[in-house]
């Protein structure tokens, strides 16, 4: 008893402490937030997200590069793409490995290297701690003595005389052996510092071109020809030659890179041009229609500019174009003013308050009368001048201002030998920049414009939207290229330097398609280019997660949302009794075809239609056929006699009412025709 007791006593308190700690946990427990001691899910980092966008390595370039670049031979053997800064630091940090111990003959606690110390000449010899001191502890003075012979070692290491052999290289990269003497670490300032890989490490570290990665956003099925980022940095806007307009917005959009939005603006005609207002609230459409349209933010259809009466000789009298438009432009300060350019030969600025009727109309100064279209147009960056591409490879330049007309204040003939496709004003007003279908980029000086200061050729353009762009610091310009047919390069992005007016750099997009726009926002730091061709088509964008902001950065690391139970949405089955035969849902008629199917009358094989009068035995194969074979078909109802009947009689039953009562032939010649005389027959002859 005693010894049960003390065990139930045991227990008890056994249980009193445990609901005591229960009760102390749960009072601790109240005083933190629920999510308190939760695992967090594992976060990829951002190294391997932006690792799977990273611009892998193209075919080089082929060795006859573009004479208006003087440092072509310098670059031949670059590869594209072109690399960043920080992937330039990435490869030389690999290249000139840091080692603390570079002799294998100086201990860690010995003289530092020679290329550490900065010394030019043979190193100087190992100091040798063991045989440094004489017997009696002093330093010994003079030339050290000889180490002694280790085991093993080959005779030339056992006598050697002289200064020690200059340490083996060792590198990381495995992929070529290096042959010659070793390459200087850098700081030495020797000759050989200014190499033209340096050249082009402080060519990237000063341009610092964001193209180390790169996503592209699809979505249509041919070339993307219009392009438009908002100044925030947020939309982007691509239009088509498969006449939609593609809305993206990086905000909400997530590593899938889907737009949100796709638009069709004027049925069967290609998108050519789309321009962001200055306050970002509204955008313009360009189409291969005649009427340009106006959008919201949301891509809601604002109004639709008037098309002009075609039949009207003079273009000032008429209200809106006439023809195809080609080219079109918001105003870069007054968000209440466009400009659009069409083949009917006429600029037209317009209010966007007022979709009925233009402003102004601005026609071109021409050799000769007629109609020459105005292939593209472009405001100045204050929106003070207005700049016109003519078909006639003319560049025609007008100043805004009270009381102003058609006569430009600048005009340049013969420009360009074809149709120019692209015309920008530096932000400073100092020059201007034209792009053609003959293959040339021309860089003009608006203060002496009658030769234009550099051109550039061997650049193929073979689409009507192909521009120009300046970079943000407008350091730089580039443009875009076509693809050829026996080309090897594909589609190329070419950067020029403004200062020198010589090629930077030649970034390689697509390998089969054709670069036609291309932009480089001030605010992200990246570079937007469209590309595609008759299948298929695109726009790239080139950032360097360690240069740019926003825009690509935030939709790659977004990863696609998860779909849970609460997305699952069941279609509503709408019942109306009442509605027409054609509206009605008719019931499921499964049951019936298989009770069909099981009938053999139901299931018989039809048979094959008749193509003549009988065939296999058949007369009449449906109740719908010819009279006569329906009577012949229900059982003899028609009976056909003449196969048995003698002809001679068939026609002699018929003498007396033919004698009797003659009706036609016989009443006309009954004067003068002499009477029949009919042969007996020869069987009555055989019966006598």
């Amino acid at each position: 008893m005693a010894v049960e007791l003390v065990q139930k006593t045991k227990k008890l308190s056994r249980e009193a402490k445990m609901e005591d700690e229960a009760e102390i946990y749960d009072g601790v427990r109240a005083q933190f937030p629920l999510a308190f001691g939760k695992q967090s899910k594992p976060q990829t980092s951002l190294e391997a997200i932006h690792s799977a966008t990273r611009r892998t390595a193209t075919p080089k370039l082929p060795e006859n590069r573009p004479s208006s670049s003087p440092s072509s031979a310098n670059n031949a053997n670059n590869d594209l793409p072109s690399l960043s800064s920080s992937s330039k630091d990435w490869l030389t940090s690999l290249r000139n490995p840091k080692t603390s111990n570079p002799h294998p003959d100086f201990s860690s606690s010995g003289a530092p290297a020679t290329a550490e110390a900065g010394l030019i000449g043979p190193p100087r010899p190992p100091l040798d701690r063991s045989s440094s001191l004489d017997d009696d502890g002093g330093v010994m003075i003079g030339p050290p003595r000889p180490r002694p012979a280790q085991s093993g070692s080959d005779d030339e290491e056992e006598g050697m005389i002289g200064p020690p052999r200059p340490p083996p290289v060792q590198s990381d990269d495995e992929e070529e052996e290096m042959i010659g003497p070793p390459r200087p670490p850098p700081g030495l300032g020797v000759g050989d510092s200014g190499s033209d890989e340096d050249d082009e490490a402080e060519e990237e570290n000063r341009y610092r071109i964001p193209l180390s990665n790169e996503i592209v956003l699809k979505g249509h099925n041919k070339v993307v020809s219009a392009l438009a980022v908002d100044p925030s940095g947020s939309r982007v806007l691509s239009g088509s030659y498969d006449y939609t307009v593609r809305m993206y917005d990086f905000q909400g959009m997530n590593s899938r890179l889907e737009s949100f939005r796709q638009l069709e603006p004027s049925e069967g005609h290609q998108v050519r041009n789309l321009s962001w207002s200055p306050t970002a609230d509204r955008f313009l459409c360009v189409t291969g229609s005649a009427q340009a349209k106006i959008y919201d933010r949301d891509g809601l259809t604002l109004g639709e500019f008037v098309k002009g009466d075609m039949y009207i000789r003079d273009l000032k009298n008429t209200k809106g174009h006439i023809s195809g438009l080609t080219c079109g432009e918001w105003h870069p300060k007054t968000k209440e003013t466009i400009l659009t350019s069409s083949e009917d030969g006429s600029l037209r600025i317009w209010d966007v308050n007022d979709f009925k009727s233009q402003k102004q109309v601005i026609k071109p100064k021409l050799a000769r009368p007629g109609r020459v279209p105005v292939t593209s147009c472009t405001w100045d960056r204050e929106g003070k001048c207005i700049a016109g591409g003519i078909g006639d490879g003319s560049i025609q330049i007008w100043n805004v201002k009270p009381g102003w007309g058609s006569r430009p204040d600048i005009h340049v003939e013969k420009c360009h030998l074809d149709d120019i496709t692209g015309l920008k004003f530096s932000s400073d007003g100092r020059l201007l920049l034209s792009r053609s279908f003959d293959g040339s980029l021309k860089v003009w000086d608006l203060r002496q414009i009658k030769e234009p200061l550099k051109v550039f050729e061997d650049l193929p353009n073979h689409y009507a939207q192909t521009n120009i762009a300046f970079s943000s610091d407008e350091q730089l310009f580039f443009t875009g290229t076509s693809v050829e047919r026996e080309s090897t390069t594909g589609g190329l992005l070419c950067f020029y330097d403004r200062a020198k007016l010589e090629l930077v750099s030649r970034v390689g997009i697509s390998p089969t398609c054709s670069v036609v726009q291309c932009a480089w926002h001030p605010k992200l730091n990246q570079i937007f280019a469209t590309a595609g061709d008759k299948s298929q088509g695109g726009t790239h964008v080139l950032y360097d997660p360690t240069l740019s902001e926003r825009g690509a950065l935030v939709c790659v690391a977004r990863a696609p949302r998860k779909k849970s139970v609460d997305d699952f949405e069941a279609k509503p089955v709408i019942h109306n009794p009442h509605a027409l035969p054609l509206f009605r849902d008719l019931p499921s008629r499964k049951r019936q075809r298989e009770k069909e199917l099981k009938d053999p009358m139901k299931s018989h094989k039809p048979e094959l239609p008749m193509t003549g009068p009988g065939f296999g035995g058949r007369v009449g194969t449906t109740a719908g056929s010819l009279l006569t074979q329906y009577l012949l078909k229900q059982g003899g109802m028609i009976k056909e006699t003449w196969m048995e009947e003698d002809p001679r009689e068939a026609i002699l039953k018929y003498a007396d009412a033919a004698a009797k009562d003659p009706k036609f032939i016989a009443p006309a010649y009954a004067q003068t025709q002499p009477d029949p005389v009919f042969a007996k027959s020869d069987s009555e002859d055989e019966e006598k």
